[in-house]
Formats: C-alpha cells, sequence, structure tokens
C-alpha cells in the first residue's frame, strides 16, 4: 500500500510495531491498554523519525565516571518544539520526551473537525509570539520559531487538521516540520504531505485505505481521545 503514498509518507515495516497496532484496533483494549499502547508505538515510530530526521553533533569535553575524558554527543538541530494536537497527541507526548536527550518546548494546538464539513476548526493555539502578516514589518523581528517541530497527531484520517496544523507551524516560521502518527487513511496522508511537501516528513505506524461519510478511517483504532480518555458515548 505504501507505494501509493508520496516520499515524504514513511510507514513502518517493524513487526513488533505491526502487532501493537493489531492489538490496538481490538475493541476489547481498555482504557488503559490503549494508552500503554500507544504510548509503545509513539516512541517505537519516534525512534524511527529521529534517526532520520536528526543528527548527532560533537559537543563539549567531559569526563567518565572513572576520570576519563571524553566528548560527549547532542542532536541537531539545537531547537525543537513538540507540537501535540489537542486531545489524542497528548497520549504521544510522553513517549516522544523519553525519546529526546534532554527537555525542549511543548505547544499545544487544540483543532476539531466541523461535523458536518469534516473541516478542522482551530479552539487553541499557545505558539509564543505569533508571527503577524508578511507585509508588517515587524515580522523580520520575530526569532521565536523552532528550527523543528514534531507535531504528534495519532490518528490521520481525512488529513485536514495535520494540513491545518503544518500550515500554523509553516507560518509560526519552522524550517521543518515531522508528523508522528498512529494510523493514516491513504487520503489523509495524501492531503497532509502535500500542505508542505519540502518542509515535512510524516512517519506512521500503518495505514488503512480510506474513511467512512463520518471521516473514520475503516477499520481504524474509533476515537482514540475517546479511548484514552473514556468519553465514548459522550
Amino acid at each position: 500500500m505504501s507505494h501509493s503514498l508520496p516520499p515524504n509518507v514513511h510507514v513502518s515495516t517493524h513487526p513488533c510495531l505491526q502487532a501493537k497496532l493489531s492489538q490496538l484496533r481490538a475493541s476489547t483494549t481498555n482504557a488503559r491498554e490503549t494508552k500503554a499502547l500507544v504510548h509503545e508505538i509513539s516512541f517505537i515510530v519516534g525512534c524511527e523519525a529521529t534517526a532520520a530526521g536528526l543528527s548527532a553533533v560533537k559537543g563539549p569535553a567531559a569526563k567518565t565516571a572513572l576520570g576519563y575524558e571524553y566528548t560527549t554527543t547532542t542532536i541537531s538541530p539545537s531547537t525543537i518544539s513538540l507540537v501535540p494536537i489537542l486531545r489524542s497527541g497528548l497520549g504521544m507526548l510522553d513517549a516522544i520526551q523519553t525519546l529526546l536527550p534532554h527537555a525542549v518546548p511543548v505547544h499545544h494546538l487544540g483543532l476539531f473537525r466541523e461535523p458536518v464539513t469534516l473541516e478542522p476548526v482551530e479552539y487553541y493555539n499557545n505558539l509564543p509570539y505569533h508571527i503577524p502578516a508578511p507585509s508588517s514589518p515587524s515580522n523580520s523581528h520575530n526569532t521565536s520559531a523552532s528550527e523543528l517541530a514534531i507535531l504528534l497527531d495519532p490518528v490521520i484520517a481525512t488529513g485536514g487538521t495535520s494540513a491545518a496544523a503544518i500550515q500554523t507551524l509553516k507560518e509560526w516560521g519552522v524550517k521543518r516540520v515531522i508528523v508522528i502518527a498512529v494510523l493514516g487513511a491513504v487520503p489523509g496522508m495524501l492531503r497532509a504531505a502535500k500542505e508542505w511537501e519540502e518542509g515535512v516528513e510524516i512517519w506512521v505506524a500503518g495505514v488503512d485505505e480510506d474513511c467512512n461519510e463520518r471521516g473514520m478511517i475503516r477499520p481504524g483504532l474509533g476515537d482514540v481521545g475517546d479511548r484514552l480518555f473514556l468519553t465514548i458515548g459522550k
């Protein structure tokens, strides 16, 4: 299936990951198990995404516990932000924070799909110092954006939410976006990948063919946010 996707979309073939994704699909998987599986899947996909998207660079000299000197290693780029999409992106956050070697800022985006049009509506955005319109002279003085934003969005269904988030981050001023997801539908992945082709890499554990009339991936995972936070049937 992955052959129909553009080159900036990467679908994992890790066997353990595929087994965990199968477990996550099951209707019998409870909220505690869902949380653990989302964490574990996010960690594995995050390892693959950061292996390709980050670089190891030499740092200052330090000494081991036995007193031997060695050259430290850090990562590049030096400024990274994590951007979970509320609510379900919060279930991925701890995994990526654990993976990175040092703490980085976390900025939240709140987006929901309007039930009739299925188009995204932003209701929360705490990116600091929003960049003004290009015509504003103050735009040239804004240096607040991170070089890299890692966008956490467990399910890419229609792709509208991810595309809107990518556009927001691009307007904020990031140089690159890495999207980490658990599952995507082919049309949604195509839409998100085309939003900023030269600046976005999408990494996902699995891909399904399409969505139903409600914009839900089939067979899919259900509503990950509801499953994580026990709000099914709200």
